[in-house]
């Protein structure tokens, strides 16, 4: 049993990728359209700016946490879709604040957006740098709405990606769940890997001269046999039973 499970390879996780693209279109949106008459504390500015970053920070933070706890790596893919909906949030406001509204699904731009699909990801050795490449290359696809001069075409488009990773997000959820429920996470691992461990020393065991259970390794912690190995009862302390370990040292 291995206590440490994989990573999780964030760089090729399509939420992942479609986040950084929602991170770099919001910071265009935010350095195109905030002002010092719509946010004169740059608080607006600072509040989409992070929740988009957290998106992404938290999608890989998960990601690299799975390896030591299946728990923590839920709570922060959680953390990253609440972020993203609170992103979405200051745009559906912005929209409002102009007397627009977001749109509908099967108006010709939304559809238009939803029909973009993501390239599978051909990373070589270089990893980060092809992950960012391949970043870049993904968000050109959305070029016609994300460098758009018009902030209601942003903001629509934004939502809609917005949506889709959350939808992503919402999946991986599902999965990480389901692995948690039959794997268990990393306590549950350690617990299994010390039993595995104690059931490995007991095999051959002799048993208790005084109670007749069975017995298991011990060592010998202080006193003239410090550090000394022998065999001690599994009823202790009820039982102190205790043979000498054949070749102990």
């Amino acid at each position: 049993m291995s206590m440490f499970g994989g990573t999780g390879g964030y760089f090729r996780l399509d939420s992942w990728i479609l986040a950084n693209i929602v991170q770099l279109g919001t910071q265009r949106f935010c350095r195109r359209f905030l002002n010092r008459t719509n946010d004169p504390c740059g608080r607006q500015y600072d509040q989409m700016t992070q929740a988009a970053r957290s998106g992404c920070a938290n999608i890989a933070e998960g990601s690299a946490r799975r390896a030591t706890s299946k728990e923590t790596e839920m709570r922060l893919t959680d953390v990253a879709r609440a972020s993203l909906a609170e992103l979405a949030g200051d745009y559906l406001n912005w929209l409002m604040q102009q007397e627009k509204t977001p749109w509908g699904k099967e108006t010709p731009g939304a559809r238009a957006v939803y029909a973009v699909r993501l390239d599978a990801p051909a990373y070589g050795e270089d990893v980060v740098h092809d992950a960012c490449a391949h970043i870049l290359a993904q968000k050109k696809k959305f070029a016609e709405w994300l460098d758009a001069d018009s902030d209601e075409t942003m903001a629509n488009a934004l939502l809609i990606l917005i949506a889709r990773v959350i939808h992503m997000l919402n999946r991986q959820m599902e999965s990480q769940g389901e692995t948690f429920k039959e794997e268990g996470g990393f306590r549950e691992k350690l617990t299994g890997i010390r039993l595995e461990a104690r059931a490995q020393q007991q095999q051959g065991a002799p048993v208790c001269p005084e109670c007749g259970k069975p017995m298991a390794r011990r060592t010998a912690k202080s006193g003239k046999n410090a550090g000394r190995e022998f065999w001690g009862c599994t009823g202790y302390p009820e039982c102190k039973g205790v043979r000498e370990m054949e070749g102990a040292k």
